[in-house]
């Protein structure tokens, strides 16, 4: 099975360093790690729970652990990894300020990519009674796996809440840089995170919801 390729790839490459160790949550197929293995060097692991994808990681010759990103990153240790990348996967996640709190404890720098849905088309997607549906969110209402619903605005809101610094911010329109007003023409935002040495404990831990919550 070959790997698939995303723009936003070329973006995170330049934010690694050849030979670091790498975290890739809800890793898909690997796409991502095998890229940065081509690319880099780098010695990397996919963290994933859907089995179909656990094959696919295998398959392309990735290195996967199963696991239920609900409940945390128990199993390593602080600050074991050089960088941990969520590639839009953070709205598919309950447990948001608690996946954010383990992505900065086990690795020295976070990497989050998302849909922006402050996004110009999907704004006025809504004016016209829809939910938006698009390149970036294919899926319908009824069986989208997004369970966050957040912008640019809102994520950077987090973040200056919670204490987490912006070390780097870009945001892309059907593959292209957006280089001004990222809370509208960008339909894709990603982000290269810190913590705040200077007030470590400020970042909120979430529990896990319930399958009802």
């Amino acid at each position: 099975m070959s790997p698939t390729y995303r723009y936003d790839y070329d973006v995170i490459t330049n934010w690694i360093t050849p030979g670091e160790s790498v975290l890739d949550l809800g890793c898909g197929d690997g796409s991502l790690l095998a890229h940065l293995t081509r690319a880099r060097q780098i010695r990397g692991w996919g963290v994933e729970n859907d089995p179909d994808n656990i094959a696919a990681c295998i398959a392309n010759g990735v290195n996967v652990i199963q696991v239920d990103l609900e409940k945390g990153l128990a199993g390593f240790e602080d600050g074991f990894f050089n960088h941990v990348i969520m590639s839009l996967s953070l709205q598919t996640i309950h447990n948001t300020l608690g996946i954010l709190n383990e992505m900065l404890r086990v690795g020295r720098d976070a990497v989050v990519s998302f849909p922006n849905f402050g996004y110009w088309r999907h704004r006025d997607s809504l004016l016209q009674g829809r939910m938006p549906v698009s390149d970036i969110l294919p899926h319908q209402w009824f069986n989208t796996p997004n369970v966050r619903f957040f912008t640019v605005a809102d994520f950077d809101a987090l973040c200056a809440e919670q204490g987490i610094v912006i070390h780097e911010r870009l945001g892309f329109d059907k593959g292209r840089v957006v280089h001004d007003d990222l809370g509208s023409k960008a339909s894709v935002a990603v982000y290269r995170l810190g913590r705040n040495t200077d007030s470590p404990s400020r970042l909120t831990t979430q529990a896990p919801l319930s399958d009802n919550g």
